[in-house]
């Protein structure tokens, strides 16, 4: 996630809201100096930037997500593959304009790669819990993490 946020913050669009919230916290002129001598410092390609964020943090909320499933309409629903679904429905949604951004594949198969090594790295035999059942520290932090989604959000 720090690497998600180090490239949210020096390489993305100003009017991301995480970048909105750093420039609240430090003036415009040092953010924008920063920014340009670290881009200038450290040049990324147009994957790393865009593709390698969402990588990362579907890496980041397959792990959370592993020992936790909720029931649907009295269907158990592992919630290991709602990364997934997320990065799917939020691709369609770019593609439709029902918000920011743009429809690439190359995203989608860069979160399924990342899901599928966060999905195998590290087995979960233990009994899975319900997520809503009872909040504790795991699952809020499960929650939270799909919630991060939403700092880059392109403000107008």
């Amino acid at each position: 996630m720090i690497v998600s946020l180090f490239i949210y913050a020096f390489y993305r669009t100003d009017k991301t809201l995480v970048n909105q919230m750093i420039i609240q916290l430090i003036p415009f002129k040092t953010y924008q100096s920063l920014k340009q001598t670290i881009t200038a410092s450290l040049p990324l390609n147009k994957y790393m930037i865009y593709s390698l964020p969402e990588g990362l943090w579907v890496f980041c909320i397959t792990l959370t997500s592993k020992e936790f499933y909720f029931d649907f309409f009295k269907k158990r629903i592992n919630c290991v593959f709602i990364p997934l679904v997320f990065v799917v429905a939020l691709e369609l949604f770019q593609l439709l304009h029902i918000t920011n951004g743009y429809f690439d594949f190359f995203d989608i198969g860069i979160s399924l790669f990342f899901w599928f090594i966060a999905a195998k790295i590290i087995d979960t035999q233990q009994r899975l819990e319900n997520l809503f059942h009872s909040l504790n520290y795991n699952s809020l932090f499960c929650l939270l993490s799909y919630c991060i989604v939403y700092l880059a959000h392109v403000i107008h």
